[in-house]
């Protein structure tokens, strides 16, 4: 094993186990739970309204759903299989596929109404607008 440098010690022994483990599965196929997956999002919040940020690569924006009731944003959708070649021998089996659900309760009203969703580059982009009562106001202060 090569020495251990403070600057870059953890990144030499994570190669080092990466190795090895490559060693020990040499001739199998490491594989994970192909049952479904979950795509990663952003949820933030801005001054006028929610937006929410979803990796969905390789689905068809026309496949996703995205639906908004009782303050619950939900998006759903599927990322099939790609067909195999017969003769393909795969060293690693590591993208998911399946049907996926997400929801998420919003954290106050919203207008939904004015909902947008982009989809660009794998990414869905939803801009939920908050309700005009939920952004609440400034209450000037009078002297005496």
């Amino acid at each position: 094993m090569r020495t251990l440098l403070p600057g870059n010690g953890m990144t030499v022994l994570r190669n080092e186990m990466d190795r090895l483990f490559d060693r020990i599965w040499e001739g199998q196929i490491p594989t994970r739970d192909m049952a479904g997956w979950t795509p990663v999002l952003d949820f933030s919040e801005t001054k006028d309204s929610f937006i929410m940020k979803m990796e969905v690569p390789g689905i068809d924006p026309k496949e996703i759903k995205v639906s908004l009731q009782d303050h619950v944003l939900t998006v759903s959708g599927e990322r099939n299989k790609e067909e195999e070649e017969k003769d393909e021998r795969f060293y690693r089996l590591e993208r998911s596929y399946g049907a996926f659900t997400r929801s998420l309760r919003l954290p106050m009203p919203v207008d939904e109404t004015k909902v947008n969703a982009l989809f660009k580059n794998g990414v869905l982009t939803i801009s939920i607008p908050k309700a005009e009562a939920s952004k609440g106001m400034l209450v000037p202060i009078k002297t005496a």
